[in-house]
């Protein structure tokens, strides 16, 4: 076989290069920021990961196991590529630089409007616990470091006047290992926010000789919002969410976005956006809480942080107003 002259070697050579190039610039990796697996937001994210890696040419994207709300919020702050789940009250605090961002502004931007967060406190019967003072001097977990359930749980303890530190012994677990300490006669009762129904409470509500206790607290939900702004809505979680529930819950709800840093370009949002609405059937087989994934929920005062341009591209789109 004949040598290829070294004139013509170099030009084949930079011709392979130049078609290779804009290949290695479409290839785009994500990481999906969700939270524990035995809430919503890892399945969810699972999903979504699934949809963008499939049907976005040139992605690969996966999610990632995290503590919830604030250690993504923080993982976005990184720079690195991450989207990320959050709570509407732990993005502002993020956003606006308070709390356990004090000092340090995340540079965020909405994607979009998930579904409703709804705050679950836990007990099981024969704990003594039926109404929110009832958690003066038990055992109890208020979420896990990093998580938007432990910012929320601390709100509503204060708005019940209780003292997270002095009125409570306090753990900070997840919500499987809330679930199995609960079982393991290990604490009390617990906080968690997220969609419904959470996996990890269907477990516990399922438990023989197990009867769930909801603790009412819609009433903290106007003390809330006095001091952190209309965040809070009071709602409910239906009885039939859960086994063992006698009443409807009423309780404090909140909403889920989805975020990115502000420095993500317009087309990546877009694509991430409209990929997730077209495919919301497909979410929706993964959670039924994608369901509330909806286009008329799209709107700037669900969430504190403004829409990303590549979004408002799509809704606009869409025919739907944002602001």
């Amino acid at each position: 076989m004949k040598s290829i002259p070294s004139r013509y070697a170099a030009l084949l050579a930079g011709l392979v290069l130049s078609m290779a190039a804009p290949l290695c610039a479409q290839a785009q990796n994500l990481s999906i920021a969700t939270g524990g697996t035995g809430g919503v937001y890892y399945p969810m994210g699972g999903g979504i990961a699934s949809v963008l890696s499939k049907h976005v040419p040139g992605m690969q994207a996966t999610a990632e196991v995290t503590g919830g709300s604030v250690d993504n919020l923080k993982l976005i702050a990184s720079g690195k590529p991450y989207v990320g789940f959050t709570m509407a009250d732990a993005g502002q605090d993020a956003y606006k630089g308070e709390a356990k961002f004090n000092g340090n502004k995340v540079p965020l931007k909405t994607l979009m409007i998930l579904y409703p967060n709804r705050m679950h406190v836990v007990s099981v019967e024969g704990r003594g616990i039926n109404r929110m003072a009832d958690l003066k001097g038990k055992r109890v977990s208020t979420g896990s470091p990093g998580s938007a359930t432990e910012v929320m749980a601390f709100r509503l303890l204060e708005a019940a006047g209780i003292d997270k530190d002095k009125d409570v012994k306090r753990e900070r677990l997840g919500v499987a290992e809330s679930v199995n300490a609960v079982k393991d006669g290990k604490i009390d009762g617990f906080f968690w926010v997220g969609g419904l129904p959470t996996a990890g409470v269907t477990d516990l509500a399922n438990t023989p000789g197990t009867k769930l206790k909801m603790v009412d607290h819609a009433e903290a939900v106007a003390a809330m919002n006095k001091k952190y702004g209309n965040l809070y809505v009071e709602d409910l979680i239906p009885k039939e969410t859960y086994r063992g529930m006698d009443t409807d819950n009423k309780q404090a709800t909140v909403m889920n976005i989805l975020v990115a840093h502000e420095n993500m370009d317009e087309k990546t949002a877009y694509n991430i956006v409209k990929t997730i609405f077209d495919k919301r059937d497909d979410l929706i087989a993964v959670h039924k809480e994608a369901a509330n994934i909806k286009l008329e929920n799209q709107k700037a005062g669900a969430t504190p942080i403004p829409f990303h341009p590549g979004a408002l591209k799509y809704f606009a789109e869409k025919g739907v107003k944002v602001n």
